[in-house]
């Protein structure tokens, strides 16, 4: 399978597994399905309220703990110094575990920020830096940082993060956010690569699968993929599970990937950074 370096040398997957309401209605058996059809990469959140099921699911596969990689984040009601060294603390807990592969800042702004938004964002990145530091966190990074809010910690920080975790998907590329990541040496992840199914039924894009003998999902990936980005899919059935990790490197012709980097907004969740 494609792989994915991080500026620290740590390997990461091209696909991983995206838990957000994975365990909603059967709890720890997605998980497990999922570690069992072959994902090593889960991505989880404090406020996916799901942690303690990741953990459990991999606890019970059996499989060593460095086998698997493990992503979480800090919601923004958890920023500043020492809450996100508490809230790190109680992810690690959780997730029965006594490191992370990846640790990120879930969005720029704290809860209700006003002006003082940067100084908070520092502050949490000087805990995000000694989780680092301290081999607790094997790589830190961002979710949802557009180039102003990646300027606010840029200069100041002592370790640079690793990863921007973007809403990414054909019809919402943000050329301009992954464009200067790339520049500063960070690997981009796709939440919501499927567009949560808005997209995936999308004229263009069944057009497109037909075109390069693909399903809509696999061609939906394989286009992230192609532009060096990670995507962590979410999928409840297993055939689906399947599908997406083993997604063909389609040979995408060059106008095409034109025209679909430059369509109208399709998609979009409604999630901004600084209006949420």
């Amino acid at each position: 399978m494609k792989e994915f370096k991080l500026s620290n040398g740590l390997i990461f997957p091209a696909v991983g597994y995206g838990t957000y309401l994975a365990t909603k209605e059967k709890g720890t058996e997605a998980i497990a399905q999922a570690i069992e059809v072959g994902y090593r990469y889960f991505d989880t959140a404090s406020f996916y309220m799901n942690e303690e099921q990741v953990g459990e699911a991999i606890k019970e596969s059996r499989i060593e703990r460095d086998e698997i990689q493990i992503c979480s984040k800090l919601w923004r009601t958890q920023m500043g110094y020492e809450n996100a060294l508490k809230a790190f603390d109680e992810s690690i807990n959780k997730l029965k575990t006594d490191y992370l592969d990846l640790y990120l800042i879930h969005w720029p702004k704290n809860e209700g920020a006003g002006d003082e938004w940067k100084d908070i964002l520092r502050d949490t990145w000087r805990a995000m830096e000694e989780l680092y530091k301290s081999g607790r966190a094997k790589a830190i990074g961002l979710s949802n940082f557009l180039p102003h809010h990646i300027d606010a910690i840029w200069h100041d920080a002592d370790i640079k993060p690793m990863v921007d975790q973007l809403e990414l998907h054909v019809g919402y590329m943000q050329l301009n956010a992954v464009e200067y990541a790339k520049e500063k040496g960070m690997l981009i992840q796709a939440w919501s690569p499927l567009g949560r199914r808005r997209v995936i039924d999308e004229p263009i894009v069944l057009k497109m699968a037909e075109k390069y003998k693909t399903t809509p999902a696999g061609f939906l990936l394989s286009f992230l993929n192609k532009q060096q980005i990670m995507v962590i899919p979410k999928a409840s059935a297993k055939e689906r599970m399947i599908k997406n990790l083993n997604i063909e490197e389609i040979d995408i012709e060059d106008e095409d990937m034109k025209y679909l980097l430059n369509l109208p907004q399709i998609g979009w969740s409604g999630e901004h950074p600084d209006l949420v």
